[in-house]
């Protein structure tokens, strides 16, 4: 089950991807000890980079035990991106470098990043190109198009600029989450380029990733590890014994139960508070509240009062309210 991405070879095709405001180093190492790869930094922008504020390098902070790491960015323009590699400084640390041409975000679309650069393949290859300057692996993640699936060209021009790896998250740039991740476009990817294709969209469990892995290289887990970075090792788990897994855990019914297949709430209980705690050892008083709870919200599910415990938890204030809910919650829990 290796993945190898030009010279760097991880030790299974299970990926974190980055989502702004939910991959940073806490969440990383979590995903990371739960089986997880190889993991990205939140998306930056490479201007705010090239500035160096203190926002931004929280967001590329890592550690020893944050290995290996994407560094994932975005942006439009080319005199940007021919800076930031002359700084070498700004990219050294990390094993890989991503492009971001997949984010729908209108902020981010509004400045031309992100999923506006599927309209432009040429500029992707451009960026690439100058990217690969850098030696390091150089890979893109992108969607199926903007308003229109051209993701055959954008993905013979991405191979033709010299990326060595391209994710390919099975939807339209203004399809929303609602409407299922069409998997065979990455499986017509994969039979047209040459380099590891790793699919993204809708995994939740060992099965869902199993189908994906039967079509391209790797697999991109994304909002099926919010709150449950466990689910790396349960697809672990299925990937190794499926057979095995499913007599332990037999496969519930409804989509929204099957998206925590598996899950031992009491478990990610115990994810919830290592989360925190590493959260305070990083980031100290600069961590971010409004991050925190809505990350550590999306870890209390799957107990007889989950809801009202959320609620209370997104009205919490400071950080000696959290450490009281906490200790609150672990005893009214047993």
């Amino acid at each position: 089950m290796n993945l190898k991405i030009g010279e760097l070879k991880l030790k299974n095709p299970l990926m974190l991807a980055p989502m702004v405001d939910v991959t940073d180093l806490p969440f990383r190492l979590l995903c990371r000890r739960a089986g997880a790869a190889m993991c990205y930094t939140e998306m930056v922008y490479v201007d705010a980079l090239l500035h160096e504020n203190a926002s931004t390098l929280r967001m590329v902070k890592t550690c020893a035990a944050d290995k290996p790491l994407g560094l994932q960015i975005t942006g439009n323009s080319i005199e940007e991106f021919e800076e930031f590699v002359s700084r070498r400084k700004l990219w050294e640390k990390f094993e890989l470098i991503d492009l971001n041409c997949g984010c729908p975000s209108t902020r981010i679309v509004g400045t031309k990043a992100g999923s506006y650069l599927l309209k432009e393949p040429e500029k992707i290859a451009m960026i690439i190109r100058i990217l690969k300057q850098t030696g390091k692996p150089v890979t893109a993640k992108i969607r199926l198009g903007y308003l229109k699936n051209n993701v055959l060209e954008i993905a013979r021009m991405i191979e033709g600029a010299g990326a060595d790896a391209l994710t390919v998250h099975a939807r339209l740039s203004n399809e929303p989450y609602a409407k299922k991740a069409d998997w065979d476009w990455i499986g017509r990817v994969k039979r047209e380029v040459g380099i590891p294709v790793i699919g993204n969209g809708d995994v939740f469990s060992g099965k869902d990733a199993e189908e994906i892995l039967n079509i391209c290289d790797g697999v991109m887990v994304a909002r099926g590890a919010i709150g449950d970075p466990l689910v790396f090792r349960r697809i672990l788990n299925y990937l190794t014994d499926g057979k095995k897994y499913v007599t332990n855990h037999p496969e519930p019914r409804g989509a929204s139960v099957r998206e925590n297949w598996g899950m031992d709430w009491k478990e990610n209980l115990k994810q919830f508070e290592e989360y925190l705690k590493l959260e305070k050892k990083y980031f100290g008083s600069n961590v971010d509240l409004g991050k925190i709870k809505y990350v550590g919200g999306k870890f209390l599910r799957g107990f007889t009062g989950a809801s009202k415990k959320r609620d209370g938890f997104m009205k919490l204030k400071n950080w000696g309210e959290i450490e009281k809910f906490v200790e609150d919650l672990r005893k009214s829990l047993g």
